[in-house]
């Protein structure tokens, strides 16, 4: 069953193809994986057999394992060109494409060798093609502000859960069941108290939480449509005040999310987008500490482009969704991460998280 109407992926597919048609290249292969469930509306599984969507200016085929063609779904458009043990699937693509083919980012390593095998050009998918993943339709947009609504509930309920004397692994263990309660499934969940909040890829481990620690909470869940959601607060445990070196971190990482929230708009770059809160980061000091992008895209994947990277000359455009999330980690002693999604409109950033950012420290 298709998340949305059959004719939304139908004009999708469409699209893709008039691109090509205006491009150098032939043909455009997508592998299994959000790509191809984008333009779909369905799951594929590949069980290491190649599965593809073939697309020419004027053919849609999927390619297939005959072992799965009782369970493909029936699309408009789209004929399917199944093959056994001991075909080689890539040949059949090459008939297909038949020139410069380029390749979707989900297919894997040993796909992409079995079709340039085959194939006399290939190269990974351009920019133009990729740009269509990164533009969301209005009605994925609402369903990733479903999502922002979803993860905001668990963490208005974040603040109750730490206690001084539980750990890390006691409070991600609540929040997993909260998240499962607003969503199909947990994607992730970071509790890191105290030091630990220094790594922003921290997990959560056994430390105890102690008054007065600061602690960073990011968390995300998928909705049973298949978008993401993804949020980051920072927290202080009840019973003491957090360092003055903290409250101050905090401000200025309040202070650059909230003004490249304000500053995003269609036709700015990524680099220029990252500058506004990593300046602001910098003029306080913390530059050294600020050590990741400003933000990724969300959609069906977690992680998609675009990337809100420092130094990118993608330019932004309206219907883009993504993260601006600075942060500051003080090795041993703390770290700070404020993390929203918001959509690009025409006038600038619309916030699909709102759960607060008020420090109680």
């Amino acid at each position: 069953m298709t998340l949305f109407a059959e004719e939304f992926y139908v004009k999708r597919r469409r699209t893709l193809q008039e691109e090509i048609a205006k491009s150098d290249a032939n043909a455009l292969v997508i592998g299994v994986g959000a790509e191809l469930n984008a333009l779909t509306g369905h799951e594929f599984f590949s069980h290491e057999r190649l599965t593809a969507l073939v697309l020419t200016a004027d053919s849609q085929v999927i390619i297939a394992p005959a072992t799965d063609a009782a369970s493909l779904p029936t699309l408009a458009g789209v004929t399917v060109k199944s093959w056994r043990d001991g075909e080689n699937p890539y040949t059949a693509i090459a008939e297909i494409a038949g020139g410069l083919t380029e390749l979707g980012r989900t297919l894997t390593a040993d796909h992409v060798f079995g079709l340039q095998a085959v194939l006399d050009e290939t190269r990974l998918m351009s920019q133009r093609f990729a740009d269509m993943f990164m533009v969301k339709d209005p009605a994925e947009i609402a369903e990733l502000a479903k999502a922002g609504a979803a993860i905001d509930r668990v963490h208005e309920q974040v603040p109750a859960l730490l206690v001084a004397g539980r750990t890390e692994a006691e409070v991600a263990a609540e929040l997993a069941q909260l998240i499962r309660r607003e969503h199909a499934e947990v994607d992730f969940v970071i509790v890191g108290s105290g030091p630990n909040g220094a790594n922003p890829h921290h997990d959560f481990s056994d430390r105890v939480l102690q008054p007065g620690d600061p602690v960073v909470v990011d968390i995300g869940g998928t909705l049973d449509t298949g978008y993401h959601s993804d949020s980051t607060r920072t927290y202080v445990v009840p019973g003491a005040v957090a360092s003055p070196e903290f409250q101050c971190a905090y401000q200025v990482v309040l202070e650059a999310q909230q003004a490249a929230v304000n500053a995003a708009r269609p036709g700015m770059t990524a680099g220029e987008l990252d500058a506004v809160a990593r300046d602001i980061i910098t003029a306080a000091d913390f530059g050294d500490e600020f050590s990741h992008r400003l933000g990724h895209g969300i959609g069906l994947e977690i992680h998609e482009q675009p990337f809100i990277i420092a130094g990118s000359d993608l330019v932004l455009e309206e219907g883009m969704v993504f993260s601006i999330e600075p942060g500051v980690y003080v090795n041993g002693q703390f770290g700070v991460r404020i993390e929203d999604i918001v959509t690009l409109t025409d006038t600038g950033a619309r916030p699909l998280n709102n759960a607060s950012k008020e420090l109680e420290c």
